[in-house]
């Protein structure tokens, strides 16, 4: 269907209610009636104003009607479209014939110009009412846009790089490198980093997290928030489409413009729907208009100024009329509109039906652990040596290898060296520690030649000509170095107390190890139990060793174990686990995960990893929080029952609307459905499936103090 303007139900209303009221009103005044009975040419007054008002009506208002079914009969299908053409016409085609019969003849048959408009009046006015609900599915989009501020404050610097003034600018014309200034309760204007000042910033209309974060120098900021306290200098990052908040805009549009699966089902029954109908019409009209002519039924159940002919058209036209196809296609994508618009409202990003569809029958949920189940903030408790090396030269060793590593173990690793070497010999102040380091830790470091990172192992390098190996247990002992019993032992102390160990080796010696921890997030053993609640076969993923991996999977519920798994091998795994049939979702964070995450029936990225990851994956949670692997879910699964019940009501309404308008109740009860109620029943049953969709709007996501007691629907 094209789309409806307002003016297009105003234009019918001008039309129409001068043909109702010619219809309705005008015989029971006489003056009126009188008038209208008179002569004009061959024709009486009010059949001729009938005639000019419903020719506009049905060729300038309705002509959307025709141009729309003639773009469905070229391209070889049909539509709702082809089917008020077809009873809109029959309707309009019978009352012109029957008028110059008429006018010709001086026998008057009844006509049916009302029928015609009517029709046509209740069908663009239940449009223009679907325009408007549907237009509320949008929402979100709506919300987000509004988040864009119009104008930024550009600080402006002297050649020096001095402050110098400000200047107020529009939004559009910042660019990478710009600082701006945000003032208390304005917005962010764009992506970056700060350079100056502390503050608190509300980021709930972005991740959904209601509490404030603090935000200090090199913290980084999304635009569209709001800087609720101190006065920030910023350095924007990402302007334009490349912001946060213009690729969450960017994910909802595509989304809800996408097709889920299930929506070929209805497309398949709309193919065969309409010559259905047709032929139903026909044989409806065929069998009135027979029983008819054979005298099969009494005269007294055909009006007075009525024939066989008319009396059996009518239940043919009603038939074409009430059928609703559009009904049917309108099921799937106003539900999954709203629903991608409300996990949207939730953090949860969709980014296409068919990914939502499939989330609804995950079998499996498959966790990495670092970053994922973990807060992905590593930290060194515990450093020993087993050899003759002093402590502190063997954590500048450990830190200068690690050094040029990007692995979150190594940031633990250089924290812990940094804080053991000079926490006390510079100020008390946390700040002027941290925002000192990268010079204190130039000045320590030793120079690591030949580095390299082997994945899932660890580094290695060449330090003052000899080589330094850090890493895991695989790492040193594919390298021949042999671990003494005593750190054996404490090694293993360490893997059973869910820590990771990092083992040292210097010229060919093992020298030492530490212990490394990452904490787990508070909500993931609740989460965990919850998706066994839902019937979902919880797994851990992990390149971790065994004994640390089985230790943290013990602490979360998680009975299903893969560790010691290289990156190039966790989409293997998905891979197995996907044979029997099953569907399954992988949550992870790191470009390590991309692979598994492509590789799954649902990948789910935690919004606070990588681009890479979120690049791979179906979903993004916003929030860094794995209470929304549940809440996808739980969404999927309430959309979809939506969408079957939409299917239900409109088959449904089909099933039982057809054959009441064909007549079947007439013989016994007397009901008939005039064409034009049709067409009000037609075009209000859409309304009703769109109607039905936008009660998810209610949706609430499960709590985590609740999500304990939920069943499976």
């Amino acid at each position: 269907m094209m789309p409806l303007a307002p003016d297009s139900c105003l234009i019918v209303s001008l039309h129409q209610i001068p043909v109702f009221f010619i219809r309705m009103v005008c015989p029971s005044i006489p003056f009126l009636s009188t008038l209208l009975s008179m002569h004009c040419g061959p024709f009486l007054m009010g059949d001729l104003l009938k005639w000019i008002l419903v020719s506009i009506v049905q060729f300038v208002v309705g002509k959307r009607f025709y141009v729309a079914a003639f773009r469905a009969l070229r391209h070889g299908s049909t539509n709702m479209d082809v089917l008020v053409v077809l009873g809109t016409t029959a309707s309009y085609v019978y009352s012109v014939c029957a008028l110059l019969y008429g006018a010709f003849t001086g026998y008057r048959p009844p006509v049916y110009f009302e029928t015609s408009a009517m029709i046509i009046t209740f069908v663009l006015f239940g449009k223009y009412l679907e325009v408007l609900a549907k237009g509320k599915t949008s929402d979100a989009i709506k919300k987000l846009v509004e988040l864009v501020p119009s104008t930024a404050l550009l600080v402006l610097k002297d050649k020096e790089g001095k402050h110098v003034g400000e200047r107020e600018i529009d939004a559009l014309l910042v660019q990478p490198g710009d600082v701006l200034k945000v003032l208390p309760g304005s917005k962010v204007p764009a992506d970056g980093v700060v350079v100056w000042g502390t503050s608190h910033v509300n980021e709930s209309m972005i991740t959904g997290e209601s509490a404030p974060v603090p935000k200090e120098v090199s913290s980084v900021v999304i635009g569209g928030t709001i800087n609720l306290h101190g006065i920030l200098h910023i350095q924007a990052t990402k302007v334009g489409s490349g912001t946060v908040l213009s690729q969450i805009i960017s994910l909802v549009e595509t989304a809800q413009m996408s097709k889920a699966p299930i929506q070929k089902f209805a497309d398949y029954v709309a193919s065969i729907f309409v010559p259905i109908v047709i032929t139903l019409s026909i044989v409806t009209f065929s069998v009135w208009f027979l029983c008819g002519w054979l005298g099969a039924y009494p005269n007294s159940w055909v009006s007075e100024n009525s024939n066989c002919f008319v009396f059996s058209l009518m239940f043919a036209i009603s038939v074409v009329v009430i059928a609703c196809p559009c009904a049917l296609g309108l099921a799937t994508p106003t539900a999954v509109m709203v629903a991608t618009g409300i996990g949207a409202n939730h953090g949860v990003l969709v980014k296409g039906g068919d990914a939502l569809e499939r989330a609804q029958n995950v079998n499996y949920v498959v966790f990495d652990k670092t970053g994922t189940l973990t807060q992905g903030k590593a930290v060194v408790t515990t450093a020993k040596v087993f050899s003759g090396m002093d402590l502190g030269d063997f954590l500048t060793l450990v830190a200068s290898a690690e050094a040029s590593s990007e692995h979150p173990l190594a940031k633990a690793v250089l924290d812990y060296a940094f804080h053991f070497h000079f926490f006390g010999k510079l100020p008390s102040s946390k700040d002027g520690i941290e925002q000192r380091k990268d010079e204190v830790l130039s000045q320590w470091l030793l120079e690591a030649e030949d580095f390299s990172a082997v994945p899932g192992k660890g580094v290695q390098c060449s330090i003052n000509g000899k080589h330094v190996l850090v890493g895991n247990r695989t790492l040193i002992t594919e390298n021949g170095v042999t671990i003494p019993p005593e750190a054996e032992n404490f090694l293993v102390d360490l893997e059973s107390n869910a820590k990771t160990g990092i083992l040292v080796a210097f010229d060919g010696d093992f020298v030492g190890l530490m212990g490394v921890t990452d904490p787990l997030k508070r909500e993931a053993a609740v989460v965990v139990e919850g998706l066994k609640k839902l019937g979902v076969h919880p797994v851990m993923l992990t390149g971790d060793n065994w004994r640390t991996a089985q230790a943290v999977a013990k602490e979360v519920g998680i009975e299903d174990v893969r560790a010691e798994v290289m990156p190039a091998g966790k989409a293997d795994v998905v891979r197995s686990l996907q044979k029997d049939g099953s569907i399954v979702a992988m949550v992870g964070d790191g470009i390590n995960d991309s692979p598994a995450l492509a590789a799954a029936d649902v990948g789910m990225a935690i919004g606070g990893g990588t681009d890479i990851a979120i690049e791979a994956a179906d979903y993004v949670l916003v929030r860094n929080n794995l209470e929304d692997v549940i809440t996808a879910i739980d969404l999927s699964r309430k959309t979809f029952s939506r969408i079957r019940w939409n299917y239900f009501f409109a088959m449904a309404y089909n099933v039982v609307a057809i054959p009441v308008a064909a007549g079947a109740l007439f013989p016994f009860t007397g009901l008939q459905m005039p064409p034009w109620l049709a067409g009000a029943c037609m075009a209000f049953s859409s309304v009703s499936v769109v109607c039905s969709s936008l009660l998810l709007r209610r949706y609430r996501k499960p709590r985590l103090t609740t999500v304990l007691q939920i069943t499976v629907e």
